[in-house]
């Protein structure tokens, strides 16, 4: 029976790696980018341009996919934005940007799919948190980033009460500093062995969708940091 998995903001550094981790592991892999923007996913089975923080073209797309594939087995919520500032230096403009491209994009697909996998009383959340969302240490300097990362956590946990007893799971995945292109020419001077690699976080996406003894797991993947 085929396996199927949703990855959002597949053409990303994390996105690329759990592509290829899942279809290694034989799953159908749909993966979703950004419209007009130009990028490939090689190794997914199919590609669909999709503004995962639209609404209604997500509710499309969750009507669409319901045809076309039926169950899912699996859905990667990698969609998401960084930003630096603190309170006194983020405004609401800010605040609205992080909202749109963290929690909106995860939303927006938790709400059309959660009825999909309540239809089949079967499926796997994979919520992407963010260490400063967790630790407000961590988080002053990000403030706009690190709260709309806290509404992904919340909304992990309304998720797993909302399917309690069932066999639909939400787990969330919570890195310190993802090992990225991106990061290392921002912080050239860092030690990058201590940071967590996409392909780790990827990995452990893999374990808990294949292990249905975890049930609503947070996995705090903080490398050496």
């Amino acid at each position: 029976m085929e396996r199927n998995i949703i990855i959002t903001g597949a053409a990303g550094n994390l996105g690329k790696a759990v592509v290829e981790k899942f279809k290694r592991e034989g799953y159908r892999v749909i993966a979703t980018i950004l419209p007009e923007s130009g990028e490939e996913v090689e190794e997914a089975d199919d590609v669909y341009e999709l503004d995962v923080t639209d609404e209604k073209a997500v509710s499309a797309f969750a009507s669409e996919y319901h045809m076309q594939y039926g169950e899912v087995d699996a859905i990667a919520l990698l969609v998401g934005g960084f930003a630096t500032g603190g309170i006194e230096e983020t405004g609401l403009m800010d605040f609205e940007k992080m909202l749109k491209l963290n929690f909106y994009s995860t939303f927006n697909m938790v709400k059309n799919f959660l009825p999909v996998m309540k239809k089949a009383d079967f499926g796997n959340f994979l919520f992407i948190g963010a260490r400063p969302a967790l630790q407000p240490k961590d988080g002053k300097s990000v403030v706009a980033y690190a709260l709309s990362k806290r509404l992904v956590v919340e909304l992990s946990k309304f998720v797993a009460e909302e399917t309690e007893g069932s066999k639909i799971r939400a787990h969330i995945f919570v890195p310190s500093i993802i090992d990225t292109p991106q990061n290392r020419e921002s912080m050239p001077d860092s030690d990058f062995s201590k940071w967590v690699s996409p392909f780790e976080i990827a990995e452990a996406m893999h374990y808990a969708v294949n292990n249905p003894a975890l049930r609503n797991t947070t996995f705090k993947l903080y490398g050496g940091v």
